[in-house]
């Protein structure tokens, strides 16, 4: 997340408590303890009092093994039962990302309201200016009228005394294509119809209700059964995460219990050099443009809101599964674990064979914790020479473009594309028309994979630290 706050917190603290548990085999006895030691009586209590904070933390303890919240029937049922089923594999949930009702506020519909700094002036440059006529004066105070206000800012940017605000619903506002939305009673859901995976929901909402499906509960089971073999393929944008060196960091992976470490940059070596051929045929056929296809976010977002690009967008498949392909080929009788930044991997992963489970860089985080494992103090493992700067710097925007440039030559136009908003959608739906260059890197988060919505370490320390790795 761009910011801490204590939502993101708390969910990793569940994140943790959690794999201690199943570190000490205790999940099935200890689970049901969590929300009293984690709201005790003498802590002051997040909403009304601690049993509506405890009986949310219990909601999102069933979210996080894997069930899905549907009805009430769910308060019947003990923590314990619950981590009974999940250690049976009785935990298949369909939704990647759910709403947890009960921590949901039902925040008020997005509006402009008028705050009390409002001095009533003579010039009314908000009642001039409103297109709508939406505003009238009220005791010599502005008011704004919610049904005929449509939202366009006006009133807010032409105040003097900025005393017009803005109060948005945070998961809304920042959803890119508008995929969730409140029902009757005014809790959000979403709709997995429209919904692309890019995780920007999740991140901004300052209660912690939406929360991702988790498979923290098989990996463990995988991890200590010494009759399976288990591999982890990282993400590039993993160097961006811990002050220490990528060897350092695929050590640190590696003592939690995996039995090899196959950077996924090596992936992304073969997927430079696949999306390369693939420009060169297309710009020799004719076309007009090429965009790129390893985040399953713009992908994604192409299926189901942008059909017109679809012939754009290389079919070259992303760095995740051509370093599942070379791991299942190393190891074919291994479970392979993705671990990444990026909420949208879990739901291409649900389509590809290589890939077992997916895990976030939140969960190897609390895994690390519960472990008692320090990155910066592991030994080093050795790296795989065939991979370069350009595999590992495929973690921040601009990197695929790098390293296709460098692959090819810079003999055709490219451009990057960082974040689906509002501005990036037009562009890109107008280059089908008109394309401002041959080569288009698309992103759905801003600044790459190293701020996407699971990640542990903000852009700025992230940017820093993939920089370090990359000189």
């Amino acid at each position: 997340m761009l910011y801490d706050n204590f939502a993101m917190l708390t969910k990793r603290e569940l994140l943790i408590r959690i794999v201690k548990l199943l570190k000490k085999d205790e999940l099935i006895t200890g689970l049901k303890y969590l929300p009293v030691e984690m709201r005790p009586r003498n802590k002051r209590p997040v909403r009304c009092c601690i049993h509506k904070d405890r009986y949310i933390l219990k909601h999102k303890i069933i979210s996080i093994l894997g069930f899905e919240i549907t009805d009430e029937e769910i308060d019947l049922i003990h923590l314990s039962d619950f981590a009974r089923m999940a250690m049976a594999n009785k935990n298949m949930k369909e939704n990647i990302l759910s709403v947890v009702h009960e921590a949901c506020s039902a925040c008020i519909q997005s509006q402009y309201a008028v705050t009390n700094l409002c001095r009533g002036c003579e010039g009314r440059p908000c009642v001039m200016n409103c297109p709508k006529a939406a505003i009238s004066f009220i005791g010599g105070k502005a008011s704004i009228s919610s049904e005929d206000c449509v939202s366009c800012g006006l009133c807010q940017k032409v105040c003097p005394y900025h005393a017009i605000v803005y109060t948005p619903v945070p998961c809304e506002d920042v959803c890119p294509v508008k995929a969730i939305s409140k029902d009757a009673e005014g809790v959000e859901h979403i709709d997995k119809e429209k919904c692309i995976y890019c995780g920007k929901c999740m991140q901004a909402c300052p209660y912690g209700a939406i929360m991702e499906r988790s498979k923290i509960i098989d990996i463990h089971k995988s991890i200590s059964n010494p009759k399976k073999k288990i591999v982890a393929i990282p993400a590039p944008a993993i160097y961006g995460q811990f002050n220490a060196t990528p060897g350092q960091v695929l050590a640190a992976i590696k003592q939690i219990g995996f039995d090899d470490v196959i950077e996924v940059a090596l992936g992304a070596e073969i997927t430079a050099a696949n999306e390369a051929k693939e420009l060169e045929e297309k710009m020799q056929e004719g076309q007009a443009f090429m965009t790129t296809s390893c985040c399953p976010a713009y992908t994604g977002w192409v299926d189901k809101h942008a059909p017109m690009l679809k012939p754009y967008v290389s079919e070259t498949r992303s760095p995740m599964v051509y370093a599942a392909r070379y791991a299942k080929e190393k190891y074919p009788d291994a479970e392979v674990v993705f671990i990444g930044p990026c909420l949208a991997k879990r739901h291409e992963a649900d389509s590809v064979d290589e890939v077992d489970y997916v895990m976030s860089f939140e969960e190897l985080g609390a895994f690390m914790v519960a472990y008692d494992i320090d990155v910066a103090n592991c030994s080093e493992k050795e790296l795989n020479h065939e991979v370069t700067k350009y595999g590992r710097g495929f973690a921040q925007a601009g990197g695929v473009q790098a390293a296709v440039v460098n692959a090819i030559g810079d003999k055709y136009s490219n451009i990057h594309i960082e974040g689906l908003d509002k501005k990036n959608q037009a562009l890109l739906k107008s280059m089908a028309k008109k394309p401002d260059a041959q080569f288009v890197e698309v992103m759905a988060c801003d600044g790459g994979c190293i701020n996407g919505p699971c990640s542990l370490a903000p852009l700025t320390l992230a940017k820093r630290q993939i920089k370090k790795v990359l000189e």
